[in-house]
């Protein structure tokens, strides 16, 4: 196992060889990250998983994966994209042009699942969805939209939770055990590596969706991550996180209002 001064030399390293900056993330979560590779690639003592790290920038990419949690699914919690269906998406639709930025994307499912929703409500073709994440092997795979088959049962289901009422498979072309899903629904996205740790707002944005990624961020992370989406949101924007995360306790609060008890949260000021 790795010690926590051994930690803090890791965290220095990578800043300094790839700079990717993880002193702020969760030092619980880290530490069991890199735990968990030191025993599946057993290393005999730390010195050798720095040296590997830094001479190999295959594996460090490999590092990036493991420790930026890749944990999503179509239409996960469905009753959130009801909300969106059947509040923010019509408050939406009276804009000329909608913008909307889906950071820490992971593998696309979720954008996707926007994506079907914005169709549905007859907006894809006036809509940009801009789709960003740290790790840049995760971008590759959402930019093809291709998903298991095997899990469009379950996206079918969560679809149907979530208030669709058309067939599900008519989004995607079923091919080797892959489901390909429509060019139509791809060329609105934008995918582009972006740190939420050191990088800055790109463009002002009528949603903002970040959900399940703050919470492997320590408080003054999550309150400097807070400030960039203020930053990017357009005033009576919506910011959607996760349904462990929240802006009650940060400074922005006050500038918010919390809707129906779900975790989006629209811009005042």
């Amino acid at each position: 196992m790795v010690n926590d001064r051994e930690l803090e030399v890791l965290i220095n390293e990578i800043y300094e060889y790839y700079g990717y900056d993880f002193s702020g993330y969760s030092a619980a979560s880290f530490k069991r990250r890199i735990d968990r590779l030191y025993n599946l690639d057993g290393y005999k003592n730390f010195t050798e998983l720095l040296s590997r790290i830094r001479s190999d920038e295959d594996y460090f990419n490999r590092v990036v994966e493991e420790i930026t949690v890749n944990v999503t699914e179509m239409f996960r919690d469905p009753q959130f994209y009801k909300v969106l269906r059947t509040e923010i998406l019509p408050v939406l639709a009276t804009k000329p042009f909608i913008r909307i930025w889906h950071a820490g994307c992971s593998t696309g499912e979720e954008v996707y699942s926007l994506a079907i929703l914005l169709k549905e409500a007859n907006l894809l073709h006036k809509s940009l969805l801009y789709a960003t994440d740290l790790n840049p092997s995760v971008l590759a795979s959402a930019r093809k939209g291709v998903f298991p088959l095997r899990m469009m049962k379950q996206y079918s289901e969560n679809y149907i939770a979530s208030g669709g009422k058309l067939d599900f498979s008519d989004y995607y072309t079923a091919h080797y055990g892959f489901a390909k899903f429509g060019e139509d629904l791809v060329e609105k996205m934008v995918f582009s590596q972006h740190n939420l740790v050191s990088d800055r707002s790109f463009n002002e944005f009528d949603m903002i969706l970040c959900r399940n990624v703050m919470i492997y961020f320590d408080k003054d992370l999550q309150d400097r991550v807070l400030e960039l989406f203020d930053d990017s949101l357009a005033r009576l924007g919506y910011l959607a996180l996760g349904t462990k995360e929240t802006i009650k306790f940060s400074q922005l609060k006050k500038r918010y209002e919390q809707l129906n008890r779900d975790k989006i949260w629209k811009k005042l000021l």
